[in-house]
């Protein structure tokens, strides 16, 4: 297939595209830069310029390919509720190119939204149009283009890492080295989901080759890792102290990182496993953490 990749210079997106190209399929990869466009040229793939913001690049760029993966996402945190607004029209432009063939069209989301209760493992199965991630919006878009007639499947990601990027946690570590401190509130037994970034990758090309319309995946290899084991190992790897927080002290500390801070974000992988013969194999989340170079760790 030729598959418009957006985010095809990003941390997934990257990884993806070996991913498609090494099993025969062709690329078409997303990118605002003439540096982007030599990467990929170099890698094997066509590029196409554009941006989330020009939304006629992305029609032209759907319109040109077999199948389109949505990976790519505005990932500035602290303007997240905005950029998950953005992310709704990306989907919504793609889609209607999309609506009324069986190109497949998989767009990303995160596992929180399958939520089925507090405590409990989020699921492929469950989608809480009330969870307070603004990324539900990715989903809301998602579920619109499909009523529409487009081919949609959600990959649902969890915190995607290596020695380098760690998702939520990449930020975290940034404001535990500003603050001095690596932090968690009350015991720290919330829980995030994790899988390595070429995990993930594999199990994009999964969804693309044994795709499914409404089918929704999560890429996770670890069901929960808890809060405060992971401030432990930033707060080693920073030589900074780790500290339990209040409810109340975790608003100032944090930030704008507050309103993931508190959340239980573990997910089950069963069904995505089963269904797509998916088994993770890369390094877990504690062991990326405590391999990674901290003098040189980048929040970009």
């Amino acid at each position: 297939m030729r598959v418009f990749l957006t985010g095809a210079t990003g941390f997934i997106g990257s990884h993806i595209l070996p991913q498609l190209l090494d099993a025969g399929h062709k690329v078409l990869g997303l990118t605002r830069s003439d540096e982007g466009a030599r990467a990929l040229e170099e890698a094997g793939a066509q590029t196409h310029l554009g941006t989330l913001e020009d939304l006629d690049s992305l029609r032209r760029g759907a319109a040109q390919a077999d199948a389109v993966m949505h990976t790519a996402f505005d990932h500035d945190f602290s303007r997240f509720a905005e950029n998950c607004e953005k992310d709704r029209r990306v989907i919504e432009a793609i889609g209607a190119v999309l609506a009324g063939s069986a190109r497949p069209f998989i767009i990303t989301s995160g596992v929180g939204l399958g939520s089925v209760g507090a405590g409990q493992l989020a699921i492929e199965q469950a989608v809480d149009w009330h969870h307070p991630n603004p990324r539900v919006a990715s989903e809301q878009a998602g579920a619109a283009a499909l009523e529409k007639g487009a081919s949609v499947a959600v990959v649902r990601l969890p915190q995607v890492h290596d020695t380098k990027k760690q998702g939520l946690i990449t930020p975290f570590i940034e404001l535990s080295r500003a603050k001095r401190m690596s932090a968690y509130i009350g015991e720290g037994a919330n829980r995030f989901a994790a899988a390595h970034v070429t995990d993930v990758a594999r199990l994009y090309r999964l969804a693309l080759e044994h795709h499914e319309p409404g089918a929704r995946y999560h890429a996770v290899a670890e069901e929960g890792v808890p809060l405060r084991q992971i401030a432990e190992a930033v707060g080693a790897g920073l030589e900074v102290p780790v500290v339990s927080l209040s409810s109340e002290q975790a608003a100032d500390h944090f930030g704008w990182l507050a309103m993931f801070a508190g959340l239980d974000l573990a997910a089950s992988s069963s069904w995505t496993r089963e269904r797509l013969g998916w088994q993770p194999t890369g390094p877990g989340l504690i062991a990326d953490l405590e391999r990674m170079d901290y003098r040189i760790a980048d929040a970009g």
